[in-house]
Formats: C-alpha cells, structure tokens, sequence
C-alpha cells in the first residue's frame, strides 16, 4: 500500500469499528486501516438484529452478505394478548461479521491493550504507538459523565432442543414470564427446527448482572414450553445503557479532541439499546467524507452524536416514564399498552423516526403512568437538577 496514503486507526473491534472500516474500505480502496483489539479476536460474541424499516435500501444492499437469519415478521406476548408485527427481522452474527472483516485489506492487531490515544495516534500496551492520519475511539462505553441511565441486562444462550421448538418468526418480547428486576420478557430468536437463541433481558435500575441466575430462569422457561435443551451451543451476555437524559456537551466535551463511535459515542437507540442502524449510518457518513485529519474527524463524529442526540429527546423522556413512574413489576404495562398501537407507528419507533403525530399518540390515551408522575418527568434539564441533587 502507497506509504503516503490515508491511515485510519480504530481503536477497538466492535461493531460499529468494523463497519466503518467495511465502508471506508469499500469507497477508498486505498485507505490503510487498522482496527486494534484488546481481545483475542474482533467483534467479540454477539447476535445483531435490526428491523426492516431500520436500514435504507443502500445500507441493505451493503450489509446483506453479513445477514445470516431473516424472518418475514415478527411477535410479541402479552399477558392480556399475543401480537404478530408483519415487519421484517434480520440478525448477523460475530462470526459472520468477523469473517468479512478478516478477508478484507484491512490491519487486525488482536490482544492488544490500547494505553493512550490522540487524534492522529494510538499508544499501545507493547509498547509501540501507531502513527495514522486520523484515529476513531469504539471501544465500547466507558465514563457516563453527565448522563443518566438505567440499564438493560440479558443473558443469552444459543440451544439445540430435542424435539423441534414449534417458533416460527423471532419474539422480540415474551413479557407473559414473571417480572423481576424491573420490567422483564424472554427474547426468542429460531434459528431452524431444533436450534434457538433463548435470552432473558432486564430493563434495571442497577448494572448487576448475575449469569448464574438469568441461565436457571432460561431453563425454567424452556421446561415451561417443554423443550428439553440437549447442548448449549454459546452464551452471550451484555449491559446495555437506556439513556434517560444526559448533558451532551458534560458527556462530550468540545475539546475532547478524538472522534467516537459506537456506545462511546452514544449512538444506540435510547430506548430499545439496539446500535446496528446508528452504526450503520456513521459508517456511512464518515465514508461518504473521508480523508480527514484526527481533528476534524473528532469533529465530524461529535457533530454527527450530537445531532442524533437532539432528534432522539423524545425517547429519552420515554425512559424517564419508563425508569421512574410506578413500581417496577408493573413496567410491562407502558410496553404491553405500546404494542397494542399501529404498525407503522411501531416501525418509526425502533427506526428513531417519530412524527409529532406519533409523538402525540404515544403520550395520549389511557395514561401508561401515572398522570402527575409523568408531568415531573417532562422537563429534562429538571429532572437532571433533581437527579444531580440526590
């Protein structure tokens, strides 16, 4: 490769890492990239899923040699009803992502601690600093100064069943499972007759995640629907961040000076905690206008956070309701009376894509808190007040 070609260095193998570098590396063949990864290989142990409507028809086009499993539609269970979404569901996997990366000219540095980072360089645990023309931090969330947060907790387990399952489309919610930890629902991905993805996800005050707990309550539900689980094939686990407000410019100062991406960055859904389309989208936007230097990347992504942060307030007022109104056993109810509302309503939703009549049709109605409750929480600058004042 020509020594005086641009060099992008991302720190951190993620997904949102990776797919900025697939794009750069597509529209500049040229560019010298090089992902450094503190773990023993990229992209970790994941599934990724995203809706339809989530993705514009090019970004598709892009990614759908990365799709290993997609669904015509999808399902969600209720105590008081069963719903069939007739929206497409797509998920890529680690190994896939993984795979594309490593047949493509793109530089992998695995266990590999990154120590120190600027603009335009990166300093690493064995020593050596990679000089480049410009550096992007992924490596995942890391402080939350200035926000404030519940969480989202699952355990996964990717089983083979005995007898075939009998689940035909994904259930993206199977809240009809006794709630513990604030709001809770079985996530079910079919991956063929005797083959299933079996997650238990928690919507918490707290980040405390305990493996062994949430893996007994997969095998009690899986007892429930009389599947006996031979092998457990994987396991994943995560935290994610439900962002209930936060100070953009606390979070991100102006003069950080190193561009962001991914969960670093803030770029996931506020409420659902799903990241592929908000990564998906920087990909592109940094491709569209690469090379820059380091300090105009760090710039361009700040900019690029900072307005998917404005357009998305409403979702953090959202998880306010969500978080601080009524008991927490009884958190199903605001999503039990959610998915009783329009398709497309449900679509612009996980697409971030609200209009002011959706806006208004998600806080009309039956109240799904209690009134005065969700009045306090309007305020987002108020409620940062009362939250910093405890």
């Amino acid at each position: 490769m020509n020594s005086s070609a641009p060099h992008l260095i991302l720190a951190g193998g993620g997904l949102a890492s990776c797919l900025i570098a697939l794009r750069v590396a597509q529209a500049h063949p040229d560019t010298r990239i090089s992902i450094v990864e503190s773990g023993p290989e990229i992209c970790g142990n994941h599934t990724w899923s995203f809706h339809e409507d989530d993705l514009s028809a090019d970004q598709h086009e892009f990614i759908s040699p990365l799709i290993q499993h997609q669904w015509p539609a999808q399902e969600v269970r209720f105590p008081s009803y069963t719903r069939q979404l007739k929206a497409g569901y797509f998920s890529i996997t680690s190994d896939a992502l993984r795979e594309f990366v490593e047949a493509r000219n793109i530089e992998l540095q695995t266990n590999t601690e990154v120590t120190d980072l600027g603009p335009a360089h990166a300093v690493l645990s064995d020593g050596r600093t990679l000089e480049g023309s410009a550096v992007i931090d992924g490596r995942g969330q890391a402080r939350a100064d200035g926000l404030v947060l519940g969480f989202q907790k699952f355990l996964g387990r990717e089983v083979t069943t005995r007898e075939p399952h009998g689940i035909r489309h994904p259930v993206i919610m199977d809240a009809t499972v006794s709630q513990a930890d604030g709001y809770r629902f079985i996530y079910l991905l079919p991956f063929d007759a005797h083959t299933l993805l079996i997650e238990d996800t928690r919507y918490s005050d707290g980040a405390d995640l305990d493996d062994s707990q949430l893996s007994a309550a997969i095998d009690d539900y899986a007892v429930e629907h009389h599947w006996t689980i031979e092998n457990t094939l994987r396991e994943e686990r995560g935290i994610l961040p439900i962002l209930m407000a936060g100070r953009f410019d606390q979070f991100w100062p102006r003069n950080a000076g190193i561009a962001r991406a991914g969960l670093r960055a803030a770029l996931f859904h506020p409420t659902t905690g799903y990241s592929l389309p908000q990564a998906m989208t920087l990909a592109d936007a940094i491709a569209s206008h690469w090379p820059m230097d380091g300090a105009a990347l760090a710039t361009f992504t700040r900019n690029h956070a900072q307005a998917f942060w404005n357009d998305t307030g409403f979702f953090r007022l959202l998880n306010r309701m969500l978080f601080r109104c009524g008991v927490p056993e009884k958190r199903y109810t605001v999503m039990e009376r959610f998915y009783k509302l329009s398709d497309s309503l449900i679509e612009n939703f996980y697409a971030s894509d609200l209009t002011l009549l959706n806006k208004a049709r998600l806080v009309t109605g039956k109240p799904p808190v209690p009134f005065f409750e969700g009045l306090s929480m309007i305020g987002e600058e108020k409620f940062l007040r009362a939250e910093y004042a405890e």
